[in-house]
C-alpha cells in the first residue's frame, strides 16, 4: 500500500513538471506575439533605435527563439525572472515583497470557507426542506451569483454608515510599525514579535477583504457539502447505524462528514489556488497591495516579464494546491488509492 501511495505521488509530481512546463512555453509564446517591443517599453518613446538595439541585445532578444526560451526557463528555476520594463527592479524581488500580502488574504479568505460553509451545508442538510434549509440555500446562492467586488464595496458602505471607527483601506493602521519578519504575514509576524497592537490591527484590516473574496467560496462549498450529505445520507451503512439507534450528532460527525468532504475539499483546493491570481479586485477596492494587483497592473502597463513571472506563479501555486488536495483525498479516502494502482 504505501508503494502504491509513492507511486501515485511520483505520477502526479511528473504531471506537476510537465504542466509547468507547458505552462511556461504558452506564456513565453504569448509574450513574444503580443505587439510591442519590450525593449522600447523598458527605454520609453523618446529612445533612440541605437539605444533600443542596445536594449534588445542585453535582454537577449537578438536571439533565436528557441535560445530565448532556455535562457528564460533556465533563469526561472533559479527564481530569476528578469527585471521589470517599467520599474527596472527585479521582478523576483517586487514578487517576494508583495505575494505574503496576498496570501496572507487568501489563507484567511480559505479560513472563513471552511468555518461558515462547512457547518452551513451540513446544517441546511440535517434540516432539509425546512426554512433553515431554504435560507441557506438563499445565502449560497447569492454568494455564487454576486460578485466579489460588490460585496467589496457593500462592507465598505456598512462600515462607513455603522462601523465608522472600522478600517477599509490597507493592511494595518499607518501609525504602527511594521515587525521585521520573518514571514511577511502580519498576523504570523505579529504573534511572533508580541506585538498584540499590529495583530489587532491587521485582524481588523484584513476582516472585511477576506469576507468579500470568500463570498462565492462559501455558496459553492455550501450547497456541495449540502448535496454530498443529503446523498450519502441515504447509504445503507448509514441507515444501519440509524436503525440501530445511534444518535444523529455521532452519525453526521464521524459518518457522513467524511464521507461528504471529497467534493468540497476539491473545490477549497481550487478556490486557493485561483484566489492568488484572481484577488486583484478586492485587492484594489481595498487598497490591499499584494501580488494579485501587481499583475493586474503588469497586464496594463504590458510589463511582459511581470506578466509572465505573474502567469508561472499563479499556476505554480495553481498545481501545487491541487497535489496536496489529491494527497489529502488520497488519505481520507482509501478507495482512491485503489482506483489509482489499477
Amino acid at each position: 500500500m504505501q508503494a502504491n501511495a509513492l507511486d501515485i505521488l511520483l505520477r502526479r509530481l511528473l504531471g506537476f513538471a510537465g504542466v509547468m512546463f507547458v505552462l511556461s512555453l504558452m506564456i513565453f509564446v504569448l509574450a513574444r506575439i503580443v505587439p510591442g517591443d519590450p525593449a522600447r517599453i523598458a527605454l520609453g518613446p523618446s529612445a533612440t533605435q541605437e539605444q533600443v538595439d542596445a536594449m534588445r541585445q542585453e535582454m537577449g532578444l537578438d536571439q533565436p527563439v528557441l535560445v530565448q526560451y532556455l535562457d528564460y526557463a533556465a533563469s526561472a528555476l533559479k527564481g530569476d525572472f528578469g527585471r521589470s520594463l517599467i520599474s527596472g527592479k527585479p521582478v523576483s524581488g517586487e514578487i517576494l515583497e508583495l505575494l505574503p500580502a496576498t496570501l496572507e488574504l487568501v489563507i484567511v479568505t480559505v479560513f472563513l470557507m471552511i468555518a461558515i460553509s462547512v457547518p452551513l451545508g451540513v446544517t441546511t442538510a440535517r434540516f432539509r426542506n425546512s426554512w433553515i434549509d431554504n435560507a441557506g440555500r438563499f445565502f449560497s446562492i447569492v454568494g455564487v451569483t454576486m460578485p466579489s467586488f460588490l460585496f467589496a464595496i457593500l462592507l465598505q458602505l456598512l462600515a462607513a454608515n455603522f462601523l465608522p471607527g472600522w478600517p477599509i483601506l490597507g493592511r494595518i493602521d499607518h501609525s504602527l510599525s511594521l515587525p521585521s519578519g520573518p514571514t511577511g504575514l502580519l498576523l504570523v509576524d505579529s504573534v511572533v514579535h508580541g506585538r498584540g497592537d499590529v495583530f489587532l490591527s491587521a485582524l481588523q484590516h484584513i476582516a472585511f477583504p477576506a469576507l468579500a473574496l470568500a463570498m462565492a467560496g462559501i455558496g459553492q462549498v455550501t450547497r456541495i457539502t449540502r448535496s454530498a450529505m443529503i446523498e450519502h445520507q441515504r447509504r445503507d451503512h448509514v441507515l444501519t447505524l440509524k436503525s440501530f439507534g445511534v444518535p444523529d450528532r455521532v452519525i453526521v460527525f464521524r459518518y457522513l462528514l467524511k464521507l461528504s468532504s471529497i467534493a468540497p475539499l476539491t473545490i477549497m483546493g481550487l478556490e486557493f489556488a485561483s484566489l492568488i491570481g484572481n484577488a486583484f479586485v478586492v485587492e484594489m477596492v481595498f487598497s490591499w497591495g499584494g501580488f494579485a494587483s501587481y499583475g493586474l497592473e503588469a497586464i496594463l502597463q504590458k510589463d511582459l516579464n511581470a506578466v509572465m513571472a505573474v502567469v508561472l506563479v499563479s499556476g505554480f501555486f495553481f498545481i501545487v494546491a491541487n497535489l496536496v488536495i489529491d494527497v489529502v483525498l488520497l488519505i481520507i479516502d482509501p478507495r482512491l488509492r485503489f482506483k489509482e494502482a489499477r
